[in-house]
């Protein structure tokens, strides 16, 4: 199969990749290996994590159509109350996480929606469930991606291919060049790196999964791995994992969090900004997706959470680069289970007893058989060597104070998150640095070598540490809007990515043509936090 523009991954990068270059009149196939379109927003089950001023700029304008989508999908469908209906920045959820929590299930069909018009008119072939098992190259050039299905192999060929998996998976594919892990401080200059590269030390993966509580008990049987999981104590936590008492990222302290199911809350009272409140002290509204006060009496029996906590993070080993990715795969999964069952069972409660019986997985809600979620959450994929690599130093509110992180003359989009690193697995605890509102800049889309392989997500050249701020949902769309968008420039203008960058002429004009796709190419004068 052949197309102009070819995207394999079809997470939230790899979709706003292949809109961009739909939209912009290209022939695109998109490949995904589970159900769900979108990715971390979808079958990894993760609700939004955004920035303080999502709601008025720092974020691409597709973007935005993509959360006015799921807002007016509410209205259309659901039988929200007057109150809720007519509040204009809608949380379905009222989780504190985010300002859009909501269902999986209603972002999959508002990405569907997007794409619609292309898969009608035969310009958009999608491929699902299929991943990449081999590519072919000819020089610096990638000339074909083959993909594996339920019942077949494709060989796929495109002027441009981008890579929009979550892990990264067509660097080794294509021998392209690319870093995993921890860099050291010594080639990187970055103040809270290691003295030495550490490349099988990588962020935990985590199973999400969603609950309600109901009368009656619906406890699962004992996961066989529970007891090494209600036993099992990292030597840099503050105890056993599971347990209610957790550590502070931005201290290292013992922090205790609470846990009460359908509390007897204004839904929309909850206005979530994590610069004031970072909103986990009830860790059942934290990541809320279904607030039951927004909808008429009864409908919803129960809100609905989800458990992304740091007790399903799972550090026993990499998933990337390793001989057994299935087996930690498996016992990531594992671990969900286990707390899940421990929640049911062992959990202390507020009023003496142990457990909640009357939670319920929602595996409805998560689009998976055995009620987590569909794919793991990956923070941390490979990254490629890139023409420019942004470093802690460029976003770092304790080195860049009142400057700002550094203003990028190649600006290709804006993001701003903490520098967020979750517990790793060489036995780290968390990395969590203030940042700057930051710029992406477009020599960490250009692989220092390789011609037309493009990253569309996590892969970029960033670093161990900064991939903690530049991973997140708006991020990785912008990233992927960006790639569809230079990869019709490129055939448009018969140009190399490269030259793009580097020709101040095609630089101009292509940030001319971002910008009149409503991509953001610098912040408004705003501070970090």
């Amino acid at each position: 199969m052949e197309s102009e523009v070819l995207v394999v991954g079809g997470g939230l990068g790899g979709v706003a990749a292949a809109l961009s270059a739909l939209r912009a009149g290209r022939s695109v196939i998109l490949t995904e290996e589970h159900a769900w379109l979108g990715g971390q927003l979808t079958s990894q089950a993760v609700p939004p994590d955004e920035h303080s001023w999502i709601e008025r700029f720092g974020a691409t304008a597709s973007y935005r159509q993509l959360r006015d989508g799921i807002r007016d999908y509410y209205r259309r469908h659901y039988p929200l109350t007057e109150r809720s209906r007519a509040w204009r920045e809608l949380n379905p959820g009222s989780g504190w996480v985010s300002p859009i929590c909501h269902e999986p299930r209603v972002a999959v069909a508002v990405i569907d929606a997007m794409l619609a018009p292309y898969l009608g008119s035969g310009r958009l072939r999608v491929l699902q469930p299929y991943r990449p098992v081999s590519a072919t190259t000819d020089g610096d050039r990638v000339t074909s991606v083959t993909v594996s299905g339920p019942d077949r192999e494709l060989t796929l060929t495109a002027p441009y291919i981008l890579d929009a998996t979550e892990t990264g998976e067509l660097l080794p594919l294509t021998g392209t060049e690319y870093v995993t892990g921890f860099e050291s401080a010594a080639d990187t200059g970055e103040p809270s790196g290691p003295s030495a590269a550490q490349p099988g030390n990588m962020q935990a993966v985590s199973v999400c999964f969603a609950v309600d509580h109901v009368d009656g008990d619906h406890t699962i049987d004992k996961p066989p791995g529970y007891d090494f999981w209600r036993a099992y104590t990292p030597d840099f936590w503050v105890g056993p994992l599971l347990s209610w008492t957790m550590v502070n990222p931005r201290t290292l302290e013992p922090a205790v969090r609470g846990f009460t199911p359908n509390p007897d809350d204004d839904p929309l009272s909850v206005h979530a900004d994590q610069r004031v409140n970072p909103g986990d002290s009830n860790l059942w509204t934290f990541r809320r997706i279904a607030a039951r006060k927004h909808f008429t009496d009864g409908f919803y029996g129960s809100d609905i959470t989800v458990v992304n906590w740091p007790i399903i993070d799972y550090f026993e080993s990499p998933i990337i680069d390793v001989p057994d990715p299935a087996v930690h795969l498996g016992r990531a999964r594992e671990l969900s289970r286990s707390v899940f069952y421990w929640l049911q069972t062992d959990a202390p409660r507020p009023d003496g007893g142990t457990g909640w019986p009357g939670l319920r997985l929602r595996g409805d809600v998560t689009g998976s058989a055995d009620g987590l979620a569909q794919a793991p959450y990956i923070r941390e994929s490979r990254r490629i060597l890139a023409e420019y690599t942004v470093v802690e130093q460029d976003l770092a509110l304790s080195v860049r104070g009142d400057r700002g992180a550094v203003r990028y003359p190649d600006s290709v989009g804006v993001g701003m998150y903490r520098i967020d690193l979750h517990p790793s697995t060489g036995g780290d605890t968390y990395v969590d640095v203030a940042a700057c509102p930051f710029e992406i800049p477009l020599g960490a889309l250009l692989p220092r070598r390789v011609e037309n392989l493009l990253p569309a997500g996590k892969n970029i050249g960033t670093t161990h540490i900064t991939n903690g701020a530049y991973r997140l949902h708006p991020v990785e769309w912008n990233v992927g809007e960006v790639a569809g968008l230079l990869a019709d420039f490129c055939l448009a203008r018969g140009v190399a990515p490269r030259a793009v960058r580097n020709t101040p002429g095609l630089l101009a004009d292509f940030q001319d043509r971002l910008t009149a796709a409503g991509v953001e190419l610098h912040w408004p004068d705003v501070s970090g936090y």
